[in-house]
Order: C-alpha cells, then structure tokens, then sequence
C-alpha cells in the first residue's frame, strides 16, 4: 500500500483524510432537477444534465453499498429535489435495507413541494428525519424567492410527514433586505409545531442572477437580535452536519446556525458530497472532484477503493468561501443543485 493510499484509510478501512478527519458521512445527490429555480441557487433558466449522465438507481445504490464498506454511517439523498426523480422511492428503499447493516441513518432533503405523495413510502423505507427547505412563511415571499413555488403544498407535505412519524428540521436561508422579519416568526412556527429550524448564510456557488451580497446577511447579527428576546443557550446537540445549535428556553425550541462565512465550520468536517453523474466532491467550496462512475459501471470495486482513497488525500482542509466585495465571482462554478445540498 502507497503513503496515499494509507493516509486515505483509517481502522478497517474507514475513510480518513490527511487533517486526521474521519469521514463517515455522504451526501449523496440523485438528480440535478429541481421544480422550484431559488434565487439563490440557481439561475432562471437552468442546463440540466443529459439523461445518460446520471447513475441509474441500482447504480447509486451500489455507490452507497460501497461507501457503507468504507465507514459512511449516515447518507442523505439531496438533489436538485430528490423526490422529483422518477422511482426514486426504489432508491430509499434499497439503501433503507442497510440501516442497522453498517448504515445509521438514511435521510433526505428535500424542498417539500412532492412530499405529500411521498411521505409514506419514505418512512416505511426507513426515513426518521428529514430537512425542508423553506425561508419564508409568506406566501407571496415564498412564490417570488423559488419563483413559482407554492407554499401550501410543501406545508401540506410537512403534515404528512409528521403523520408518519417522520421528524422535520426546517432549513432557511436569511436573505437580507428580503426575509430577515420572517425568522422570528419562522423560529416561533417551528417551535409550535415541534421542528427544528436552521438558519442557513447564503453560499457563492455558481452563477445566479443577482450579486449575493445585495443578499448576505451574517448570522452572528441574526443571533444578536434574536438573544434580545430569547434565551439562547448552546448544545452540545449534533447531528452530522456543521450547524451549530442553541436552546430556545421561552419557546422550547432548537435553533441551528449554519455559518460558513461568519463563523469557518470546516475543523469537525466529517462528510464527502457525490454528484448523480458519480463525481466525488471532497468540499463544497473547492471545484476538485474524482470520477467515480467509470469504475462503479466497471466493477471495479479495487479502483473504486483506490479513488476514495485518493479523495481523502485531497479533501481540503477548509472551505474557499467569501463575500467581501460587490460583483465578485462565486467560489465555485457550479450550482448547490449540482453538487447536492
């Protein structure tokens, strides 16, 4: 075995990169497609890859039977809107069958708009949590920032899920100027209804059709403003991802902070991003990425290996995320539906 080779391999196998980060946990993105276009994240009119491109299902399925090999313990399916790709109910499944085999969670997240018709199979397949996008409660807000969207449908999805067991953790991006009087209301409807909220600082990646810093707001003011009101105690709570989270002690509430600007979340990073063409991102605000896809539809399960072990190598030790001047270009090049939120 190469000096790469074991850098990229921890206790039987597992995945280990060069900063001693043990990486158990994948985002695994299973279409490029979304039914909403959000300001934020994509441009109006989007390229959305060719069919042949993107990994069948029991390919995917196979890609996490792999990593599962490799000590991934938690998989989220992203997408674009995951729920959007035909049968993808069949993918949940297949990888829902691991759980309690090697895999400790199977989640998904999901913009909520399909979820009503969902909800069900999903948690029959295994789901216990997912995360919805949603950064306004105002209907007309709501229709603007997904540039279509309908509001009542992704809360009637909310309650469907939530009729089937399954916990919700609301994801809101905080826009400035737009949605920043929304929060408090949001944070006060999530606590009535028992979800979790997280708020989410806007990310330069790809191309959109305004300047994100007409748009950035930083958390740290948010926190501020929200601790002239509430009690804002923090938790050692965590589940997998970068957010930060703080008891609300008048609501009862939990309140997470994502804050890749404000506040650099990359030191506990524990999780790689794949793409539903196979590519390996190893951080969300690099462009490096391996090609997985030519040796899964070869099966070849040793050079799979040997490309994971190489990502681990390259896995950067933090993100290159910045908003510091007007028209600036994005981090990367790519589009958050690419990669997989």
């Amino acid at each position: 075995m190469t000096p790469t080779e074991k850098q990229g391999s921890g206790a039987e196998g597992t995945l280990l990169d060069a900063f001693g980060r043990r990486i158990s946990y994948l985002r695994l993105s299973v279409t490029d497609r979304c039914d909403f276009r959000c300001r934020y994240c994509m441009s109006e009119k989007m390229q959305f890859l060719p069919k042949r491109e993107i990994l069948t299902l029991e390919e995917l399925a196979a890609l996490a039977d792999a990593f599962i090999a490799r000590g991934i313990r938690k998989i989220r399916l992203t997408g674009g809107e995951p729920l959007v790709r035909r049968d993808v109910v069949d993918l949940v499944r297949m990888i829902g069958r691991r759980i309690g085999d090697g895999l400790e969670e199977l989640t998904i997240t999901t913009n909520g708009s399909q979820l009503r018709r969902h909800a069900a199979a999903l948690a029959d397949a295994g789901v216990r949590r997912i995360n919805v996008s949603i950064d306004t409660l105002d209907p007309e807000r709501f229709a603007f920032i997904t540039r279509g969207g309908a509001l009542d449908d992704v809360l009637d999805g909310i309650e469907a899920a939530r009729d089937e067991g399954i916990a919700i953790k609301i994801n809101m991006v905080a826009l400035k100027d737009f949605n920043e009087q929304d929060i408090e209301p949001m944070l006060r409807w999530c606590a009535a209804g028992g979800h979790d909220l997280t708020l989410i600082e806007t990310m330069p990646l790809g191309e959109i059709d305004e300047d994100r810093t007409d748009r950035y707001l930083p958390l740290d003011g948010v926190r501020v403003a929200l601790e002239n009101r509430y009690t804002l105690s923090p938790l050692d709570y965590r589940t997998g991802g970068p957010a930060r989270y703080f008891r609300v002690e008048e609501l009862d509430a939990r309140l997470g902070l994502i804050t890749p600007l404000t506040n650099n979340f990359c030191d506990g990073c524990n999780r790689v991003r794949v793409t539903a063409t196979g590519q390996i991102y190893m951080c969300l605000g690099h462009d490096s990425r391996l090609d997985l896809r030519g040796a899964l539809r070869a099966g070849d399960a040793q050079e799979l290996d040997r490309l994971l072990d190489l990502a681990m190598h390259r896995k950067p030790q933090r993100h290159n995320f910045a908003i510091d001047q007007r028209g600036a270009t994005p981090a990367v090049d790519r589009h958050m539906s690419v990669t997989g939120g």
